[in-house]
């Protein structure tokens, strides 16, 4: 039983560091900018509009921009690793 939660929790962490790049660049964070007509677009418009017509250095928009474009940081290659684990675990639980 312990086992199999280990494996869920090292499962979802592998899971979530591959799925992220995928699912950034799904809503139009991608290496060449943001897609037009995006959810990423949408979003950077309404930074862009809330900021008085620039998106700010260090918000959300422009780090999952940089985390679309150049790959995501190993700060947040860890994060979202941790957050993965955490939801394997949680799946675990009930398996």
């Amino acid at each position: 039983m312990v086992l199999l939660k280990i494996a869920a929790m090292v499962g979802g962490a592998g899971l979530a560091v591959v799925v992220a790049p995928a699912v950034l660049a799904a809503v139009g964070f991608t290496a060449g900018g943001v897609a037009a007509g995006s959810v990423a677009a949408k979003m950077m418009s309404a930074a862009a509009v809330a900021n008085g017509g620039g998106v700010a250095a260090g918000s959300a928009v422009a780090a999952l921009q940089s985390a679309g474009a150049a790959g995501l940081p190993i700060l947040a290659t860890a994060v979202v690793a941790g957050v993965g684990g955490a939801a394997g675990a949680v799946a675990g639980l009930f398996k």
